[in-house]
Formats: C-alpha cells, sequence, structure tokens
C-alpha cells in the first residue's frame, strides 16, 4: 500500500489497479518496496519453520501419522520457496530484470499456493486437537481462491500483454489494448496478496499456543587452547592476550549484568 501510494504521488503509475510490482519499478518508492518486502520474506520464513516446528511435535507427542510428517516436510519445503520467491521479487526489479522478476513472483505465488493446500490438509489432520475444523474448512477456501486467481493472473496477463500496444506497461490505457484483461489480472495479483496475508493470519490462535527458548550457545575452551598451543610463536603473545581480554569481558559483564 506504501509503495502504490507513492507510485501514484509521483505519477509513475495509474490509480486504476496497477500490478503491485509496477508500483516498485521507481525509486523512491522501489526503495520502500524492497526494504518491506525483504522483511516480510524473513518474517515468513520464519513462520513457516515455526509451523513446521509445530506439527512435528504434535506429530511427536500426539499422533505419530506418516502421512503427516511427509506433508510436514513438503510443507516446510515449499514455504521456503515461496519466501525466496518474495525475496527475489523484491531485489529484481521489473524493469532491470524482467524474466528474473517473474520467476520470483510465480515461485512466490506458486509455491505460496502449494504450501497453503498443504496446511489445510496438515489441519483436518490435526483436528480438533490442535485447530478447529471451521479453521481446516476457512484454509481450503483461501488455498482455493489464491489457486482460481493465480491462473486468472497468469492468463489474463499473457493474454493483456499480447493484445497491448503502448508505450509504457505502467501507465496502461484503455486505448492500448488488452485492457479488460490486464485489469482482470491485476486485480487478481491483489487478491492473491490479500489472501495470503489472511492465511497467514489463521496460524494467530495456534502460534499464541507455542512457547519458544532462546538457543543455547557453547563454546570450546579447550579447542580454543589447543588452537594456540599449535600457532607460531610470534602469534602466541597477541593470541594469549586476546583470550585474557575475553575473559575480562565476560567477568564484567557477568559482573553487571
Amino acid at each position: 500500500v506504501n509503495s502504490y501510494l507513492a507510485a501514484v504521488l509521483q505519477e509513475h503509475v495509474e490509480p486504476d489497479f496497477p500490478y503491485i510490482s509496477d508500483t516498485a519499478t521507481y525509486s523512491p518508492e522501489s526503495c520502500v518496496f524492497g526494504q518491506l518486502i525483504n522483511i516480510g520474506a524473513v518474517l515468513l520464513c520464519i513462520v513457516v519453520y515455526v509451523r513446521y516446528c509445530q506439527i512435528y511435535q504434535y506429530c511427536d507427542e500426539y499422533f505419530k501419522s506418516a502421512r503427516l510428517i511427509k506433508l510436514n516436510k513438503m510443507g516446510v519445503w515449499a514455504g521456503l520457496m515461496s519466501s525466496l520467491g518474495l525475496s527475489i521479487v523484491a531485489n529484481f526489479q521489473e524493469t532491470n530484470v524482467k524474466y528474473v522478476h517473474y520467476f520470483g513472483a510465480t515461485l512466490c505465488f506458486g509455491c505460496g499456493t502449494v504450501y497453503f493446500w498443504i496446511q489445510a490438509m496438515c489441519s483436518y489432520q490435526m483436528s480438533p486437537y490442535a485447530n478447529t475444523i471451521v479453521t481446516a474448512h476457512f484454509r481450503v477456501f483461501l488455498a482455493m481462491i489464491c489457486t482460481v486467481f493465480f491462473f486468472i493472473l497468469a492468463i489474463a496477463g499473457l493474454l493483456s500483454h499480447l493484445e497491448f500496444q503502448g508505450d509504457n506497461p505502467r501507465k496502461w490505457y484503455p486505448s492500448d489494448g488488452g485492457w479488460e484483461l490486464h485489469v482482470i489480472s491485476t486485480a487478481s495479483e491483489w487478491v492473491v496478496a490479500i489472501c495470503f496475508c489472511f492465511y497467514i493470519l489463521t496460524f494467530y490462535s495456534e502460534f499464541s499456543e507455542i512457547t519458544f527458548t532462546h538457543p543455547q550457545v557453547k563454546y570450546s575452551f579447550q579447542a580454543y587452547i589447543i588452537h594456540l598451543l599449535l600457532l607460531p610463536k610470534k602469534y602466541v603473545i597477541f593470541a594469549t592476550f586476546s583470550f585474557i581480554f575475553h575473559e575480562i569481558f565476560y567477568l564484567i559483564n557477568d559482573f553487571l549484568f
């Protein structure tokens, strides 16, 4: 939305249903779009990982199902590939590297839709213990919308570009040809993107019951000392002072905090 408003105010696109990527082609909106989408890609990876851990624990402690375990493994890969596609879309603008951008968009929406179907099937497997049957039905509904509008987006977009006779696709006017197909394609893209957001929000009730602990970090001081002994003599003094400084720092840190 931020990139859309910036692109319209800068007159880089027409306000009538541009593609999401069209609103982030030129500076400054491309900078805002790229930064926010990269953050979104990282957050999506976290969501995919947490969901994977949730299903893994469910299978390990409550109900061992070979089908659910397989779906969980397939789901984490589909989700991570969708996150990768989202990052590609953010970093490879349509006007600079068009085909890489299209590949990223296909990866994001395509693998994302597959991920949604997998999670919907997992939801049925885990109902009613981890989620309600209503949640499972709603996830299937969103996955169906994503599937239908993803194909409409791709087909209408291809046909509209074949009929386009204008100079700048970012400013597509009715007189340029293929206008109706263009609007159908762009509107479908916005629908898919909104469905993505709503689908992620369906995990809220389940994720709110999850508790994470910070990872433990263990450092082998014995290995470090052996490494010091194997160093050439001219480096031993420097490494020794470095080790002493390291220990003093941690003593002060423990004392203060």
